[in-house]
């Protein structure tokens, strides 16, 4: 079996402590906690239900989480735990509004500088029809389809003469007003006549607003739009209340169930579908004529169909005689998409051809980095974690010609940003926020000549657009990350696709990693799981028999080997496994640790003083930290140089135990000491970026707790990621025609 070497558990004594494995169960008195929500494409189903839909990690938890039975009636308590772990999003939507209010913001401002013109999705056939029906509803103006041009070039702005310093501001409040408590009431007892549970009675006002209630009795199966709710009990409730007045080809349920499958696919990493997967999913769920369920949905303006424009080249001219038939190039699959996802790739990829085109270029001198950034508005820099200096450099360099400046990075880590020299550097998050920032005009962009993107695999669709539409004409974008890692937690692979499309320069990093750690994640990158020499027990692999094994020796090396052996304290450790669920999940091992390194009764909504949590205020954004105390409001944790309240209503939804957390969880931050855990039933679950992913995440040491035998080399080899479906690469290749090699 082809390992990452260092050394095995019986050559390195120091390291590994002999001890008789055990399985270690999850103590009583620890509560499980909410999940986390989307953390991305390649998360890995905890349960058999979940494996088979294709769903991910995070949806398997929410459907086991959600899973009271809505077809019958519920019974009490059990229905009330059952439906107490389902995650609320209401964060999500009220993040989701603000993004949306202002999107439409600068459309608008958009709209009054240029006009709109004609939309660059060219349709034909079935896709035409499909489209005219949308415009037919709407009077010609589908939301999220419509197209701008790209501004002429701004009149060059003089150079500042000294950059300004970052403004700190109060949050921006995360969290949307509590539903009415009359809305909650009425929806309450139509969950009841459902048979569903009356504990979804907050979420679900939430979700569909004031009129929640009487939209419940037109429509059952909006219920569907809970996070949560499958299908299958969508059927039930509908059924209990309409009884034999709906069917399988009802016009609500095959909407509902479209926007629904559109959603999933959403959380697995996709902006759109081809629309001959959602039709499967269709008939895959006892839709008679899916066909139809399709017109219907985008006849509804539930869904946004396209097919983007094929760029023909020209064929040079030959002898009629002579020439050869040329095979007929296939047309462009025809999408299936929702509107706030459209909207999002639209807008961020005429901001990102703005940028492009409205910037005056400059020769700068110094690095190719450098040169690439002072001729072009939009550079793409690619390489591992040593080559994070580079683009810090290019920062420090522009600050220093005078030019506002900041970087921003996935997560608030300032071990993993080197030092920036007068340069701030903040979260994305907290710059949207309007936390920290260099302020914004009354036209809504910030006060930026240069924004500096680490970390940009973890952008999402969403997030890019908000960030870039932000971003004022003439400013120079400069987006770093390494192309190898897991993707962003939400839709989209905005920095895959801007690679891809070719049409801005593209620096590649020739700084390799350094060390045995360097060498073994560098080779993971290109296929290989090579042996490596690790004199200073860098790189330690722990066989295991069984996952009960691997929680103990997973205990063990956290709480006495690395500390002892490796000299790294257990709260500087962070353990990475691959899903919530199963036996040696982030729910076992999270107890387990708890047990060994912070015992306690959980007397604070299932956490105690010193308890290391993983705090997840939005979708997509997790950071770790250690709860401080808690008093009447909730609870007081310190992540990172950050202290932070979370309130008693937001613990159950947005908190969990972080000694052990997913690689998606994990991706954009670095630990000195990572116990990676691999137990056999995690083998399903492993790719080459999972693995380059959760390996890279240390700093000092790597302990591999080994359990799936060959798996892991053949993840390295040929586990290669799904693709995921996007709009983004064409739509730049579209607006920015002229590529650059």
């Amino acid at each position: 079996m082809t390992e990452p070497a260092g050394e095995t558990a019986p050559e390195a004594p120091e390291a590994v402590e002999p001890e008789a494995p055990a399985a270690v169960e999850p103590a009583e008195d620890v509560r499980e906690g909410a999940e986390d929500v989307r953390e991305g494409a390649d998360a890995v189903p905890e349960d058999a239900d979940a494996a088979e839909e294709g769903d991910s990690a995070e949806e398997g938890d929410s459907a086991e989480a959600s899973g009271a039975e809505t077809t019958g009636a519920t019974e009490g308590s059990e229905a009330a735990a059952q439906a107490s772990d389902t995650p609320e999003l209401s964060d999500a939507q009220a993040e989701l509004a603000a993004q949306r209010e202002l999107r439409a913001r600068i459309e608008a401002r958009k709209a009054e500088k240029e006009g709109p013109v004609a939309s660059g999705a060219k349709l034909s056939g079935t896709a035409a029809g499909l489209l005219a029906a949308v415009r037919a509803v709407e009077g010609g103006a589908a939301a999220g389809s419509a197209f701008y041009e790209v501004p002429e070039p701004a009149p060059p702005r003089p150079a500042p003469e000294a950059a300004p310093a970052v403004t700190v501001r109060p949050p921006a409040p995360e969290r949307a007003a509590a539903p009415d408590p009359g809305t909650a009431t009425a929806v309450r007892e139509v969950l009841a006549k459902g048979g569903a549970p009356e504990a979804l009675a907050e979420q679900v006002a939430a979700t569909l607003g004031e009129g929640a209630a009487a939209a419940l009795l037109d429509d059952p199966w909006q219920l569907l739009s809970v996070p949560g709710v499958r299908p299958e009990q969508a059927d039930g409730f509908a059924r209990a209340l309409l009884g034999s007045a709906c069917g399988p080809d009802d016009p609500r349920r095959t909407v509902a169930l479209t926007v629904w499958l559109l959603e999933r696919a959403a959380l697995q990493g996709h902006t759109a579908l081809e629309i001959q997967a959602v039709r499967a999913g269709l008939a895959g769920h006892g839709v008679p004529d899916p066909e139809s369920a399709v017109e219907e949905a985008v006849s509804a303006g539930a869904a946004l169909v396209f097919q983007e424009e094929e760029t023909a080249e020209e064929a040079p001219e030959e002898d009629e005689e002579a020439a050869e038939p040329v095979a007929e190039e296939p047309a462009a699959p025809v999408l299936l998409g929702l509107d706030r996802y459209a909207l999002a790739e639209e807008s961020l990829a005429d901001a990102l051809a703005r940028l492009a085109k409205t910037v005056t270029p400059a020769e700068w001198g110094g690095s190719e980095l450098e040169r690439a950034t002072g001729a072009h508005g939009l550079v793409l820099h690619t390489g591992g974690e040593a080559s994070r200096a580079e683009p810090v450099a290019l920062a420090v360099a522009a600050h220093g010609r005078g030019l506002r400046t900041l970087i921003t990075v996935h997560a608030a880590d300032g071990r993993r940003t080197p030092d920036a020299a007068g340069v701030h550097v903040v979260t994305v998050a907290d710059l949207l926020s309007g936390a920290v920032g260099p302020g914004r005009d009354e036209e809504g962009s910030l006060a930026l000549d240069l924004l500096v993107v680490l970390d940009a695999p973890q952008l999402d669709v969403e997030t890019a657009a908000m960030l870039v539409e932000s971003l004022p004409d003439g400013c120079r974008l400069v987006l770093s990350g390494d192309p190898e890692v897991l993707g962003a937690p939400g839709a989209g692979r905005v920095f895959t696709d801007a690679l891809a499309a070719r049409v801005c320069p593209r620096i590649a990093s020739r700084v390799p990693d350094p060390g045995p750690l360097g060498e073994l994640v560098s080779g993971i990158g290109v296929g290989e799981l090579n042996q490596v020499e690790a004199p200073g027990k860098e790189v330690v692999i722990v066989p295991v028999r069984d996952a009960g094994e691997a929680v103990h020796r997973t205990v063990q090396l956290v709480a006495d080997s690395v500390p002892r052996a490796i000299g790294v304290p257990s709260e500087q450790t962070q353990v990475v496994t691959v899903g919530h669920g199963g036996s040696a999940g982030t729910r076992a091992l999270n107890a387990a640790l708890k047990q060994r390194l912070n015992p306690g009764p959980g007397r604070f909504g299932g956490y105690d003083i010193g308890d290391r949590v993983a705090y997840a205020p939005a979708p997509g954004r997790t950071v770790t930290g250690t709860v401080l105390s808690a008093d009447a409001e909730g609870l007081r944790l310190r992540c990172g140089d950050e202290a932070l309240l979370v309130t008693k209503e937001r613990v159950e939804t947005e908190l969990r135990h972080g000694w052990a957390v997913t690689a998606h969880q994990a991706a954009g931050t670095r630990w000195p000491a990572v116990v990676v855990v691999l137990p056999g039933d995690a083998a399903a679950g492993l790719s080459r970026a999972w693995v380059y992913t959760a390996f890279g995440r240390a700093e000092r040491h790597l302990s591999v707790v080994h359990g799936v035998d060959q798996a892991l080399a053949r993840a390295v080899a040929e586990g290669i990621a799904p693709e995921r479906t996007t709009r983004l690469r064409p739509l730049l290749e579209g607006l920015l025609a002229t590529p650059e090699e």
